[in-house]
């Protein structure tokens, strides 16, 4: 059990948040899966997602959405 998240633990929240945001891609964009990882894993969302401070892994998946499409424009 996460008791706190913290630099060291975010690591196992985000490939729930990749997954989820991968799929919207797939659905919404009609890129493949395999596009969309790289894309999210490239981006500039994913290096703020991955650093505890920004709080970023608070963040649904329609708003990560909705920020990653802000940031590239698919």
């Amino acid at each position: 059990m996460i008791g706190e998240i913290n630099q060291e633990n975010l690591y196992l929240l985000l490939p729930s948040k990749v997954s989820c945001l991968a799929s919207m891609l797939v659905e919404y964009k009609g890129i493949s899966i395999v596009d969309a990882i790289k894309k999210i894993y490239a981006s500039k969302l994913y290096k703020k997602l991955k650093v505890e401070s920004t709080k970023m892994w608070h963040l649904g998946p329609v708003a990560l959405y909705e920020d990653f499409m802000e940031e590239n424009y698919i």
